[in-house]
């Protein structure tokens, strides 16, 4: 979604929450790293941590459109919802939802966990650099399990 909407605007900010109410396997300076070294070959694009409303960030960026991914599904509900709640707090902010591609309509960041905990190749769904990164914490926690 991102180097889809890099070709589509003249600058991209991604937003990467900083206080999610998910069980993260990743903090978020590490996800801050991880997503820029997936998007370091394209200028237009920047990588922030944010607290508090997605619209908030947006205005205090100075953006006048948020991007949102969707794919199969729940998500559409989901950001639906989200979208009319972000229209009613900042009416000046446009959302804007890309489809994701065919092949990455059921991925889940739960699915990639799960497979690589159990030792599947996830070499075909995410970066090299994101299959060693989950490697080497899946690693680190298994150890400290251990103890």
């Amino acid at each position: 979604i991102a180097v889809r909407a890099s070709r589509l605007f003249d600058h991209l900010t991604v937003a990467v929450y900083d206080m999610s109410s998910k069980a993260l396997l990743f903090n978020t300076t590490e996800r801050l790293d991880l997503f820029a070294q997936a998007t370091g070959g394209l200028g237009n694009i920047n990588v922030v941590p944010f607290t508090g409303l997605m619209v908030e960030c947006a205005r205090s960026l100075g953006a006048q459109v948020v991007v949102r991914g969707l794919r199969a599904g729940r998500d559409f509900d989901d950001e639906f919802e989200m979208a009319l709640m972000n229209k009613r707090l900042a009416p000046d902010v446009e959302a804007v939802f890309l489809m994701t591609s065919l092949e990455w309509q059921f991925l889940s960041s739960t699915r990639v966990r799960e497979l690589a905990r159990l030792g599947a190749d996830i070499g075909d769904l995410v970066p090299p650099h994101v299959v060693a990164a989950l490697r080497a914490k899946l690693t680190d926690s298994a150890h400290v399990a251990d103890r």
